[in-house]
């Protein structure tokens, strides 16, 4: 399991004058892993009422450290954000919500969709696979823990989803809600803190490679121009390291850089060298084949399909976000 890393944002005034009261965030650093499904960075700000927490992992351990740290302030979980629906960012909801029932649930209404569409068909499989004697038993548990947050709509889907932008209160404490509809997902949310002059984005900003299985490229540049607007000190993405402004700004350029080559002439394979060479930090040098793999397959495999394809996640769907 990750460390958890305390951050104070806040820093006190000049000598001689009253200092500001920090306000620390915790991040809990998620992972990438190809073979047992990663976790994504989890956020949790402190409120007067509680805890908010910002994306709850996949894995049981990710889920524990967040209820580890809430038993450990003293404070009770009062919201949950997710920043989209992919369940390396949600399967931990009801691990919380079985903790503390009255979180309050905040995110798109995509989720709805997903269940109806792109995640009925993950359920099947999940099923069928359970069905088979032979599974080994680390597998079937995890493949049953993403079954059973399927199956749990409560713990997915909001009372009152996110509908647009605009101030939120939670927890008693004013926050900067932002959705980005058609982006990785067909509602992504994402969070300005204003007192840690902090921005948490999910997969709007991810290392090593953006995952392009339910995006539309349009509107996540449109949203990657927006946060490039915001004020903001620290970003926290879904996956990797904080970043400052000159290195979002790098993985911004080759966001940008990578989307017109998919649209170019250029083979798949130049595309991904392009995308390996823009992304230089935001992958190990160990990683370096497997993001070449994802950068080459969505090319050929997404941002290359049939406009049909292509677009799915970029028409408005019957579930708005």
């Amino acid at each position: 399991m990750k460390l958890m890393i305390f951050v104070a944002a806040s820093l006190a005034l000049a000598a001689g004058t009253a200092a500001a009261r920090p306000v620390p965030y915790v991040l809990q650093s998620g992972h990438i892993d190809l073979d047992r499904g990663p976790d994504g960075n989890t956020v949790i700000l402190d409120t007067p009422q509680g805890l908010a927490v910002v994306d709850t992992g996949r894995h049981p351990e990710h889920a524990q450290a967040i209820l580890d740290h809430a038993r450990k302030v003293r404070k009770p979980v009062v919201a949950i954000v997710n920043s989209h629906w992919h369940l390396d960012h949600s399967t931990g909801n009801r691990d919380i919500l079985a903790v503390f029932p009255k979180a309050r649930l905040v995110t798109s209404n995509a989720v709805s969709g997903a269940l109806d569409g792109f995640l009925a068909k993950s359920r099947n499989g999940a099923r069928q696979r359970l069905a088979d004697p032979r599974l080994d038993p680390p597998e079937r548990a995890r493949i049953s823990r993403a079954q059973a947050a399927m199956d749990d709509r409560t713990a997915l889907v909001p009372a009152s989803p996110v509908t647009r932008s605009g101030a939120m209160v939670l927890g008693g404490r004013r926050f900067e809600v932002r959705l980005a509809p058609n982006a990785v997902t067909e509602g992504d949310v994402w969070l300005l803190a204003p007192d840690e002059k902090l921005a948490v984005v999910g997969d709007l900003v991810v290392a090593p490679v953006p995952f392009f299985d339910t995006a539309c490229e349009e509107g996540w540049a449109r949203t990657l121009n927006e946060i490039a607007r915001a004020k903001w000190t620290v970003l926290i993405p879904g996956h990797g390291a904080p970043m400052d402004r000159k290195r979002f700004n790098q993985w911004h350029t080759a966001y940008t850089h990578y989307v017109d080559c998919a649209h170019s002439t250029a083979t798949p394979q130049a595309c991904a060298v392009q995308w390996q060479a823009d992304a230089a930090g935001f992958y190990t040098p160990a990683e370096r084949d497997d993001v070449g793999m994802l950068a080459r397959y969505y090319v050929e495999q997404v941002l290359r399909a049939q406009a049909g394809k292509r677009m799915a996640y970029c028409a408005r769907p019957s579930h708005p976000a």
